[in-house]
């Protein structure tokens, strides 16, 4: 596991191992807890967050190796990321230059570095996650990028897969789009989608017109379900994709359109606060999980009811990022192989 940025990069031994790592560290917390006592984590956090970053630090942590939190632009200096470009701005340091220094340090990277939401290829394709990678000579762990959110996937696979007893295959799963008051970036839409097809699980893209993921993204999950015995489709009707659903995943995301006129996808979204997981939508369902990756917005994202009388995963999904970020780090510390995994179990 050179890096950790998507898990389409990663084969199915090592991802299937990363499931049933998560577990074992669900099971017992304290397992090999100063396995990594020679370890250094960096953790370059660009965005906010709560729940990536106590988690990734306790993850850490409680392996023996130590947290790193660097903030870039609080008690750092700000970084410049164009190549061939004279630095003559308020950046101080170009972010090849920060990477290296800290790959000197670190015995691995996590960052987390959100969608610019100005050009739509760039942050398609993680471009800057990706000059990130490349500047750094460790292990460099995707914390929710413009595209990706790798660790909220394989929590989410986890829960899943525990959830219904490692039966996930034919289980309907709705991706339900839903209002908010901000075009929201698509790393955790894709990576769910990428995450329930892998699974082998019938998935439904239930969204608005104007608010279709990545074609590519599509594509890819296609080629998922298809290997796995899934399938993917996609509806405009919130209702009738409830129908018969094991799984009602809740998710904001902004629509495309807000590359080339913000103005019209802020209009279209602000149509559609109708799509909100209510009681009635997951009374259609075949006793339903309800999942949401937090932070949610009560009341816009879903009913209070949904969340307080459940059924939901959500605060199981939460804990999870803890026991799957401890299976990322073995994984990349224990030589990257499910093999390597297994021969160190037995060993202990």
């Amino acid at each position: 596991m050179r890096h950790l940025l998507d898990w389409l990069d990663i084969d199915e031994p090592t991802w299937q191992a990363c499931i049933r790592e998560a577990h074992r560290y669900a099971d017992h917390r304290t397992m090999h807890a100063d396995r990594f006592l020679d370890k250094a984590l960096g953790l370059v956090f660009f965005n906010d967050s709560l729940r990536t970053r106590v988690s990734m630090e306790l993850a850490a942590s409680e392996l023996g190796a130590k947290p790193v939190v660097v903030t870039p632009g609080s008690g750092t200096w700000g970084f410049a990321w164009e190549d061939v470009v004279p630095m003559t701005g308020g950046e101080a340091e170009h972010i090849r230059e920060a990477v290296g220094v800290l790959s000197r340090y670190c015995h691995g990277l996590g960052v987390r570095l959100f969608a610019e939401g100005t050009d739509r290829d760039r942050d398609m394709s993680d471009a800057r996650l990706k000059t990130f990678a490349a500047a750094s000579d460790v292990p460099v762990l995707n914390l929710e990028s413009a595209a990706r959110h790798p660790c909220q996937a394989l929590a989410d696979a986890s829960v899943l897969h525990r959830t219904f007893d490692a039966n996930t295959a034919g289980k309907k799963f709705v991706l339900h789009w839903t209002w908010h008051p901000k075009a929201l970036p698509m790393a955790v839409p894709n990576s769910t989608l990428l995450m329930a097809s892998r699974l082998g699980m019938d998935v439904v893209v239930a969204r608005p017109d104007g608010f279709e993921l990545d074609k590519g993204v599509m594509e890819a999950a296609r080629r998922q379900a298809a290997a796995h015995g899934g399938s993917v489709s996609e509806t405009n009707d919130a209702d009738t994709a409830a129908d018969g659903a094991h799984v009602v995943y809740a998710k904001a995301w902004g629509g495309f359109e807000r590359y080339r006129d913000p103005s019209a996808e802020e209009a279209r979204r602000h149509a559609n606060t109708n799509w909100r997981v209510t009681s009635e939508r997951m009374a259609r369902t075949d006793q339903g999980m309800f999942m949401h990756c937090l932070p949610v917005r009560r009341g816009v994202v879903v009913d209070d009811v949904v969340l307080d009388e459940g059924p939901s995963l959500h605060l199981d999904q939460a804990e999870y990022r803890l026991h799957a970020q401890k299976a990322i780090l073995s994984m990349m510390w224990s030589g990257g192989s499910p093999k390597a995994v297994t021969e160190r179990d037995r060993a202990s």
